[in-house]
């Protein structure tokens, strides 16, 4: 059974993935005065919070 349909399945390229989107996150927050900010910085979080979940479950 895959563990999810929109990760990796080994830790390394998990972390990588993960890294990039905080990456995009921070940026977004930088920016988060402005809507084009607030908008980055929601959808990454939310793609953070979930690759985070799956990275977490990951056994190699």
């Amino acid at each position: 059974m895959p563990l999810a349909p929109f990760f990796v399945k080994n830790r390394r390229d998990g972390s990588r993935l993960l890294s990039t989107v905080l990456v995009i996150a921070t940026a977004g927050l930088i920016r988060f005065d402005h809507p084009l900010g607030r908008l980055l910085f929601l959808t990454a979080s939310a793609i953070s919070l979930y690759w985070g979940y799956c990275y977490g479950r990951l056994e190699h």
